[in-house]
């Protein structure tokens, strides 16, 4: 899989151009991301990510791996989950404690073989392209997008530098909640 984030002046601006060159929104979903540490893992490089959206979930494990051009190369592997809190009791239990949580709001369009994501974050809109190098390169072009500055830093990265500290987790939402206070 190959990837390329990039951020988008705007998304109303974005969302205009996907429809305006004909292609289909497949669906908007909210996610609260939960990025675990201990052991081998780390929230920069080798990351275990309990994804929820409504009542689904899904654990991700993600190794980022070297990449001489600005689209993003790593190894993931994923599967769903039946019961998220009981993982998450697991994971704890083995040592491995939430180190990050990062709220997103994702909407996916398939474009030129590729898979679209417009994810609006607490710190920012990025746009996620995936698929085949070729295939990225098309979309970008479709949309406009060649031109974009590219962003390097992974969202865990983004949420170091963007969010705020809650006990021993850095986390970025889009409201506080009450232990915040």
């Amino acid at each position: 899989m190959h990837r390329r984030a990039l951020t988008a002046e705007g998304a109303a601006r974005l969302r205009a151009r996907l429809r305006e060159v004909g292609h289909e929104e497949r669906g908007e979903e909210f996610e609260v991301n939960t990025l675990y540490a201990g052991a081998s893992l780390d929230p920069l490089t080798r990351v275990l990510r309990l994804r929820r959206v409504g009542e689904r979930a899904v654990l991700t494990y993600k190794e980022r791996g070297a990449s001489p051009s600005a689209i993003k190369r790593h190894r993931e592997e994923e599967t769903e989950v039946a019961d998220a809190d009981a993982l998450a009791v697991i994971f704890e239990a083995l040592g491995y404690r939430p180190a990050l949580i990062y709220e997103k709001q994702r909407t996916t369009w398939r474009v030129a073989e590729t898979e679209v994501v417009v994810d609006e974050l607490p710190f920012g809109l990025f746009v996620e392209i995936e698929g085949e190098e070729e295939a990225i390169i098309i979309a970008e072009r479709l949309l406009d997008l060649a031109e974009a500055e590219a962003v390097q830093e992974s969202y865990p990265e983004l949420t170091l530098t963007y969010g705020v500290r809650n006990g021993g987790v850095i986390e970025s939402r889009f409201i506080k909640h009450e232990q915040d206070f």
